[in-house]
């Protein structure tokens, strides 16, 4: 009897995960058509994508070449992003950071995500010391301004692409252990996890049997929503000079080299500050767009995606 009810609970938890993820490979047109905003974020994502991966492939000159007898030209038929003070194409530059930004966010994403849910998962299953242990940790961390901590860490550790991917990983995980303990803490004394005890399944069964399914979902969206904010993150690091390194054409990294020719060439910082902008406004809009349309009754508030 246990059993049955159990599945049937499961069912219900798992409708709007299992029945969206059924959806996906074929709801992208009712998503499109459910806002005029989808539509801009999923375009936007899309062609960041696309840069990101041929854009070294079809950037018309080499982003580190320097050519002394085109420095500082304006945006131009052979330039169209112009050049910079060592006569390197900045459309070219441009074209290649997208690739870099893109990569550095799915490295620190993918760190913290899967050391976040599992520990998450873990924390609000067994509970006890060591979730006690585990939400002191994390309260340590968020007690400090994200950004600012990110900071400190590589400054401590010196600048470079390598430790801005590790001090921001190290700054989110975090919020996605707290995150998933919440849904977990819900989810652990439902019946088809009752179920699962009474049969003697081990905790990492549970884990990811029962309770990584039904969490899938809220990941997913605050991926989306977070891939922005790392972008901005890194090159928010780079432009301080704690990231990414001349010559590196990361998007911060050049706007930071061009900041002091603003006034005589606005075009060097300019193009690349829009590259960033439109990059994490297209992920903004994606990720509250995922929100929305996997649970309507969640607009504004990312708190409750699970049932």
């Amino acid at each position: 009897m246990i059993d049955h009810g159990a599945a049937a609970e499961q069912g219900r938890l798992t409708r709007a995960t299992a029945g969206w993820l059924r959806r996906a490979p074929g709801a992208l047109e009712p998503f499109l058509a459910e806002s005029r905003l989808n539509i801009s974020g999923v375009a936007i994502v899309a062609l960041v994508l696309l840069l990101a991966v041929f854009g070294p492939l079809i950037a018309p000159q080499n982003p580190d070449q320097i050519n002394l007898l085109a420095v500082l030209q304006p945006p131009s038929v052979h330039h169209w992003f112009g050049t910079d003070n060592l006569g390197r194409d900045l459309f070219s530059r441009v074209l290649v950071g997208t690739r870099i930004s893109v990569e550095v966010a799915v490295i620190i994403l993918s760190l913290s995500v899967t050391f976040g849910t599992a520990v998450g998962i873990v924390s609000g299953l067994v509970g006890g010391l060591f979730d006690e242990i585990v939400m002191r940790v994390t309260d340590l961390f968020l007690a400090f301004p994200g950004f600012i901590l990110a900071a400190a860490i590589a400054a401590t550790l010196g600048p470079s692409l390598q430790h801005t991917v590790l001090a921001l990983a190290v700054v989110f995980w975090p919020w996605y252990t707290r995150l998933i303990r919440g849904q977990v803490l819900s989810l652990r004394e439902r019946e088809f996890v009752l179920a699962a005890r009474v049969a003697r399944a081990g905790t990492m069964w549970i884990a990811t049997r029962h309770l990584l399914r039904n969490v899938l979902a809220i990941v997913v969206v605050q991926v989306s929503l977070d891939v922005g904010y790392a972008i901005l993150a890194t090159s928010s690091l780079s432009f301080l000079g704690l990231g990414a390194q001349p010559p590196s054409p990361e998007w911060g990294a050049i706007i930071a080299e061009g900041r002091s020719y603003i006034q005589t060439a606005w075009w060097w910082s300019t193009f690349a500050g829009m590259a960033l902008a439109l990059t994490v406004l297209g992920f903004n809009l994606l990720g509250d767009g995922l929100r929305d349309w996997i649970d309507p009754r969640l607009r504004g508030s990312i708190g409750g995606l699970q049932e």
